[in-house]
């Protein structure tokens, strides 16, 4: 089955992108035949930023983002959601990318579920 996370919020100081990374890596973990895609639309572009530094206990978006690269799956970045909030030119998660709101499209189409945080 394919899976779609539409994330929206900023990754802090609301739980929805902490909870859309939590469900997608349970997902990966008791279904791994299955494919996560995680697109980051409006505040939720600002969860690809690199170099996050939260205190220790406390949720790390950065570091959810890349146990679900380094288990199969993707994640996207509006590119113009990015522009409106200056973070073009920032240094980005490895292994995610700015896309377009076409391949947002495409993903949706395409997949099995579509999950809106």
């Amino acid at each position: 089955m394919d899976y779609l996370f539409i994330i929206n919020d900023q990754p802090y100081g609301s739980e929805r992108p902490y909870n859309a990374l939590r469900m997608a890596m349970q997902i990966q973990k008791d279904f791994p035949d299955n494919s996560i895609k995680i697109f980051l639309m409006a505040d939720a572009a600002s969860c690809a930023l690199s170099n996050q530094n939260t205190p220790n206990g406390y949720y790390n978006i950065e570091r959810m983002i890349k146990t679900v690269l380094s288990k199969g799956g993707e994640v996207k970045i509006c590119g113009s959601c990015a522009d409106a909030r200056g973070l073009r030119n920032l240094p980005l998660i490895e292994g995610t990318e700015l896309s377009t709101m076409a391949e947002l499209t495409k993903w949706t189409v395409e997949a099995d579920k579509v999950l809106t945080f």
